[in-house]
């Protein structure tokens, strides 16, 4: 049987030569293998996060590192204690009106996949989705102010967990 952290970095080798989807930017953000019982994912990687290697490594990062900074838990014990991942794993490309491009449907399916293997190999406890897009693979959402810091049970690709959605 393969290990936990082997299934992982064997995980991280096949997405990292994804080439699904050609509208999409690389390089592909493929998190670091860490074991852990806490899974957050948000919409796609920003323009920055390819070129340094990380996920939040960004404006959207100094924001969500900044929260859990109040807790007491810093970036890097943050990034050595939570899978990090995301809905679409490269970068959409800018929005002409501003912003980053919401990654299409079929984009969105195509990263399924990954997303479905790293909860199937970590099963965790607590999902923290950030960003209406996010979020929206947990929850039909109206309005993300009734949602946002709420405890969910949800179901993501057949295993049951606990969600809380978190804003962008």
């Amino acid at each position: 049987m393969i290990s936990h952290d082997a299934s992982l970095e064997a995980h991280r080798e096949r997405l990292l030569n994804c080439r699904l989807c050609p509208q999409m930017i690389g390089p592909v953000m493929a998190p670091p293998p860490v074991r852990s019982k806490v899974l957050l994912f948000g919409q796609a990687p920003g323009p920055h996060e390819g070129r340094l290697g990380r996920p939040f490594a960004w404006t959207a990062g100094k924001t969500l590192f900044g929260w859990f900074a109040r807790f007491g838990i810093d970036e890097a014990q943050f990034r050595e204690r939570i899978y990090m991942a995301a809905v679409c794993r490269c970068f959409p490309g800018k929005n002409p009106k501003g912003g980053d491009r919401v990654p299409s449907p079929d984009e969105v399916s195509n990263c399924s996949r990954w997303l479905a293997r790293e909860v199937e190999i970590l099963r965790p406890r607590l999902l923290l989705p950030v960003g209406k897009l996010a979020i929206a693979q947990v929850l039909e959402v109206q309005k993300l102010a009734h949602v946002v810091g709420e405890q969910f049970r949800v179901e993501l690709f057949g295993h049951r967990l606990d969600a809380i959605p978190l804003p962008h």
